[in-house]
């Protein structure tokens, strides 16, 4: 059973530590299959795992869909901080590591009436290549955050009609009910007003859709009590 907390907060994309995750895998990835990531990236990925939480219990911080998958080589469109990208799977995958080394990714996949939907969602997340990244997570910007990219990919796809639910952002501590420091200081740094509450979404919620179904763990990111599903 999936098990979520629909607490919101957004991802920033960061430096990641190196692992030694390879993309040689018995594993076939499927284009538009959601690679949902646990970075290791410093406050502000800590920040956003300690509010969110994703399918039974993963910590998610990042999540990129594959753009290609043509058994020669794999790529992963995502938001990040140079903006809009398609990144080889090894180099999405070197991101992060668990206990044994390997990359802290579920694999989720798009399926029932929502499936349908996905070879055109990858050609909309292509379309908006090159746009920036949205560092003040708006949704009515033209820039994108990870999530962002892929709701409104989905939502394009579907003739307008959201396809994830999106639900008012958090960046307080659930501890202190106190907006975390690393948050304070981020937005500070940009001379922009914190968006406690602006509606939006993020890799764990998206993890915990009806219709996406985790296929594969790559490794296992934190947090997480499930198994993958062939």
């Amino acid at each position: 059973m999936k098990k979520c907390i629909l607490v919101v907060c957004v991802v920033l994309c960061a430096r990641c530590a190196t692992s030694t995750e390879s993309a040689q895998t018995t594993f076939a990835l499927q284009p538009g299959d959601l690679l949902f990531q646990d970075l290791d990236a410093g406050p502000l990925c800590d920040a956003i795992e300690t509010v969110t939480q994703g399918v039974d219990g993963a910590k998610f911080s990042h999540v990129g869909m594959v753009s290609q998958a043509n058994g020669v080589s794999v790529t992963i469109i995502e938001a990040v901080g140079a903006g809009v990208v398609e990144t080889p799977l090894e180099e999405f995958l070197a991101r992060s590591a668990d206990a044994d080394g390997t990359s802290k990714v579920l694999v989720g996949r798009v399926e029932g009436e929502q499936r349908k939907r996905v070879p055109r969602a990858i050609d909309i997340a292509r379309s908006f290549l090159g746009r920036p990244y949205d560092s003040v997570f708006a949704m009515d910007n033209s820039a994108f955050y990870c999530s962002e990219l892929l709701y409104e990919s989905f939502r394009i796809a579907n003739h307008g009609a959201p396809v994830f639910d999106l639900a008012p952002m958090t960046f307080k501590d659930p501890a202190t009910r106190e907006t975390f420091p690393a948050w304070s200081s981020y937005y500070a740094d940009l001379g922009a007003p914190i968006p406690e509450g602006a509606p939006g979404l993020n890799p764990g919620g998206m993890s915990c859709a009806p219709f996406v179904r985790i296929v594969h763990a790559y490794g296992a990111p934190a947090g997480w009590t499930g198994s993958a599903a062939p």
